[in-house]
């Protein structure tokens, strides 16, 4: 074949061939399947019965509802639905699911969830209401900081991990900026907010390094829920699941970790204003007296609220007869949550003699030359403050 014609050759076979794959990519643009999702309301309940779930002796409520959609491309059509999901009343709004296949162009309804909205927003504003009622000013300094709490968590810690850095260091920053700006603005800006913030980014440290020597002594992967895989799919594989995990561990701390950190340091302050010639090392042995109290409830309140989390989950290994308790106890789901509990009680009991030793030396002068009997009243009198707690 002349040189000419075998250009001319490969040239056409290259027209042809990206032809094809134009084709074959228009082709499978155009097979999307078209999902979107939107508010309906029920206006008839045509039937209703009690039938098995195929493939099991389970029964559950079956119906077929006309609907009319409220938004989207078929708003006001009035539709059939068959509803296998939930039962639904005449009048009452849900979210429907609308699916066109793209081969067919056959429409697929299904219900997804009941409208809950108005009801969450009617929670939300009955929270703000009694904290500004009972809590006043304060309050009104919690509800501002918990806004800000959030805002880092959603503009800062979610973009960060999903942008390829580490969960860990990110968490870790969110977590001691959560710290720091909540303490300040909530407990303004003083001696004793300051040596709370000192003891719990001190603590988110320590906790932090033990969560990271337990996650990976135990082998944990941070793939024990189904929500990580399926974002691990959707991140095709980018971020990094153990630190995610480390970061999730120290994020849900914060909670119990600030109400212990700032319950010390302000038990040390009145402690040193009831008794100002008491020593340092006598304030810091009732302070722990006092938290020692705090741990105990926090403690059962922190492993209740985990076991209360994840009670379904419970009682579904608890009714399986296929394997033994330890078995149960090593799967990487339940190792997970016992790992999340005892680091965060650590971390819990750890902040109680690290922020009363800072708050100790940073609040605490006792006054020499004092007199002996005044000094020996006063340590009787706060004596009893430890077991009022």
């Amino acid at each position: 074949m002349p040189q000419k014609s075998l250009l001319s050759f490969v040239f056409a076979s290259a027209l042809m061939i990206a032809g094809v794959y134009s084709s074959v990519a228009h082709a499978q643009e155009l097979l999307v399947d078209k999902v979107e999702t939107v508010k309906a309301q029920v206006t008839e309940i045509v039937s209703q019965e009690v039938k098995n779930i195929p493939g099991t002796d389970t029964s559950h409520d079956y119906q077929q509802i006309k609907v009319k959609v409220l938004e989207g491309t078929q708003k006001d059509q009035i539709i059939t639905v068959d509803n296998d999901y939930l039962s639904l009343k005449v009048g009452e709004v849900f979210y429907l699911r609308h699916e066109t296949d793209a081969a067919s162009g056959r429409e697929m309804y299904a219900v997804t969830d009941p409208y809950r909205l108005p009801a969450l927003y009617g929670f939300i504003a009955l929270f703000v209401i009694c904290v500004l009622i009972f809590g006043g000013w304060q309050g009104l300094r919690g509800l501002i900081a918990l806004a800000l709490s959030f805002l880092f968590i959603f503009y800062l810690l979610f973009p960060g991990i999903l942008h390829g850095y580490s969960p860990i260091l990110v968490s870790v920053g969110v977590a001691s900026l959560i710290i720091v700006l909540g303490s300040y603005i909530t407990h303004g800006l003083n001696r004793t907010t300051t040596a709370a913030v000192v003891g719990m980014v001190i603590t988110i440290l320590l906790t932090g390094a033990l969560a990271y020597y337990a996650v990976h002594v135990t082998r944990l992967s941070g793939f024990a829920s189904e929500e990580a895989v399926y974002l691990n799919f959707d991140m095709r594989g980018s971020i990094d699941f153990i630190g995610l995990l480390l970061g999730s561990i120290l994020i849900g701390l914060l909670g119990v970790l600030y109400d212990a950190a700032i319950s010390q340091a302000i038990a040390i302050e009145e402690l040193h204003k009831v008794g100002p010639h008491l020593s340092r090392a006598f304030i810091f042995k009732r302070a722990l007296r006092i938290g020692r109290e705090h741990i105990g409830a926090l403690v059962n309140t922190l492993a209740i609220a985990y076991v209360g989390a994840s009670l379904p989950l419970l009682l579904l290994f608890y009714a399986s007869t296929d394997s033994s308790f330890s078995l149960n106890l090593n799967r990487e789901l339940f190792a997970t949550e016992v790992i999340r509990t005892m680091i965060g009680s650590i971390g819990l009991v750890l902040a109680v003699p690290i922020t009363s030793l800072i708050t100790v030396l940073m609040l605490i002068k006792p006054k020499k030359n004092s007199d002996k009997a005044v000094v020996e009243k006063e340590m009787s009198a706060v004596s009893h403050i430890g077991h009022s707690h």
